[in-house]
Formats: C-alpha cells, sequence, structure tokens
C-alpha cells in the first residue's frame, strides 16, 4: 500500500473531474483502492428496496467515492501539498506552502 497524504476529517478541494472546485471533508478513506468520499460531493442516486430501516424504499442520494489523485488538501482557504518531516525523534505532516505542521 502507498502512504496517502489525505487522512479523515481533512477539508479537501477536488482538483479534476465532473465535480472540480467543491470542498468537503473527508468521511472514508479505502487505502487499498486509492479512494476517498467527501462530504456532499459526487452525489449518487441509488435505488433502495424496502428494509426495516427504510420501510417505503425509494430513491436515495449518497456520496459516491473519487480518488486520492482528485483530491488537495485546503489550509486557511487555499489548497496545498503535503509533506512530511522529522521533528526531534517524530514524523510529522506539514503544509508545503506554509510550512505549518498539520
Amino acid at each position: 500500500m502507498t502512504k496517502l497524504k489525505i487522512k479523515t476529517g481533512d477539508t479537501v478541494k477536488v482538483m479534476a473531474g465532473d465535480h472540480k472546485g467543491e470542498e468537503g471533508k473527508v468521511v472514508k478513506i479505502f487505502r487499498d483502492k486509492n479512494r476517498a468520499i467527501v462530504e456532499g460531493v459526487n452525489m449518487i442516486s441509488k435505488h433502495a428496496k424496502p428494509s426495516a430501516e427504510n420501510p417505503q424504499g425509494g430513491i436515495v442520494k449518497k456520496e459516491a467515492s473519487l480518488h486520492i489523485s482528485n483530491l488537495m488538501l485546503v489550509e486557511n482557504g487555499t489548497t496545498t501539498k503535503v509533506g512530511y518531516r522529522m521533528e526531534g525523534d517524530k514524523k510529522v505532516r506539514f503544509s508545503k506552502k506554509s510550512k505549518e505542521v498539520l
């Protein structure tokens, strides 16, 4: 598996694809597929059968995953690349634009 620079809870901006320019918070990351689900972005309509939780059934709107390469971290309203560096004996994530630890 590759090291991902985006984590759950980060605010990201979509840089490519149909949803380019949209921002949201990362809800879940699928490390094996290099994909992430971003809150309120890439909404799809899914047909749901009636069940105990949803006795009516019908069409449900939900987020679909996006590839990690199409996402960029947002820090203080601007997008930034993410790097890693050693501070003492601890490895930390930092913003390449502002050089601040994330």
